[in-house]
């Protein structure tokens, strides 16, 4: 009797009727012989008798004894089989949860080998683009201030000429408007219009007045008459003068507002650049922070996909050596099965 698609025994192995009619017929021819026997004196048929019965006995003894052997076997294979091939089973189920897991982590890895690459080009992206940001800022920096500079000194050297040419002119406006002090004034003049910033129709204005101003000094220098000439005279200079002073002062206007929008675009461009930078820098410390992140995940992925492969090595290669073991026990134990039929035909011969 073999287990159910095992080939294996389990069951006890019972006599065989031959062997049980020839042992009760033995039996009974024996216990014949040994009443005639029992009749008359001790002869060598009754010692012949004995000892076949002390035979009898003993082969019947072995037969019990090989039937007890082979119970015992027949379970250890019975127990054994049921090991092997509950660990097959198990080791069956891990090597596919272990081939799942290796694919997850595989899959993982990917991802966040994807993930580092586009965080890595995206800082790299923002560090660029703050040191672009950076190096514009510190040209309108350097820029506003060379500009700033010079307005500052235009409207300073333009307040400094007004504030004479008035000062001149309240004290005495004739004197003043003698050829000399005309000439220093146009010679100062020239020389801000040269240095200053203002615009070509500014300074063309200034400079006309300048020429005509140095013009109608040498006219007043060669004048003989002061009755007839001398008031007319002074009365043109000092409207001559006060149109200078007038185009002084708005020049000197426009300079100053040029200087308040060149101050508000500067301290616009400085707040446009702050925020862009703080916001380049966030980018740029969240996603050095992404970046960290993801390449632990990547390194515990990595980590955990090389134990599950070496997991899936080791139950690989226990369940192959389960499937051998429990081949071997087969063979082993069909033989042992073989073996004990076999035995019961030569013990009732040998009766």
């Amino acid at each position: 009797f073999m287990a159910q698609g095992e080939g294996i025994p389990t069951n006890r192995q019972p006599p065989s009727r031959a062997m049980k009619l020839f042992s009760l017929a033995f039996a009974a021819g024996l216990a014949a012989a040994v009443a005639v026997a029992d009749k008359g004196a001790t002869n060598p048929i009754s010692k012949v008798i004995q000892l076949l019965s002390d035979l009898q006995g003993k082969v019947i003894k072995e037969g019990e004894d090989a039937q007890k052997l082979y119970n015992e076997a027949s379970e250890w294979c019975e127990d054994r089989a049921r090991d092997l091939g509950h660990s097959i089973k198990t080791g069956e189920a891990e090597v596919e949860t272990l081939g799942a897991k290796i694919a997850e982590e595989a899959a993982t890895a990917q991802s966040l080998t994807a993930k580092v690459d586009e965080l890595a080009g995206g800082i790299s992206g923002d560090e660029a683009d703050l040191k672009a940001a950076t190096e514009i800022r510190e040209h309108e920096q350097k820029d506003f201030a060379t500009e700033e500079s010079e307005l500052v000194e235009t409207t300073s050297m333009l307040e400094r000429a007004v504030g004479i040419l008035e000062r001149e002119m309240d004290k005495h406006s004739s004197s003043f408007l003698q050829s000399k002090n005309v000439q220093d004034v146009a010679q100062a003049l020239s020389a801000l219009v040269q240095a200053s910033g203002m615009t070509s129709d500014d300074a063309g204005r200034l400079t006309a007045l300048i020429q005509g101003g140095a013009s109608a000094s040498d006219a007043a220098a060669d004048a003989t008459d002061d009755a007839e000439l001398g008031a007319p005279a002074a009365a043109e200079y000092e409207g001559h003068s006060g149109n200078i002073v007038d185009t002084l002062k708005d020049i000197m206007d426009k300079a100053q507002a040029q200087l308040g929008e060149a101050r508000k675009k500067e301290t616009s461009n400085l707040q446009n650049f702050e925020m862009l930078k703080q916001s380049l820098e966030d980018e740029i410390r969240f996603g050095d922070k992404d970046l960290t992140e993801s390449k632990k995940g990547l390194a515990a992925s990595a980590q955990s996909k090389a134990t599950a492969e070496g997991d899936l090595e080791v139950t690989s290669k226990d369940l192959a050596s389960d499937k051998d073991s429990k081949a071997d026990l087969h063979r082993s134990c069909m033989t042992k099965a073989e073996d004990f039929e076999a035995e019961p035909k030569s013990r009732g011969e040998e009766l």
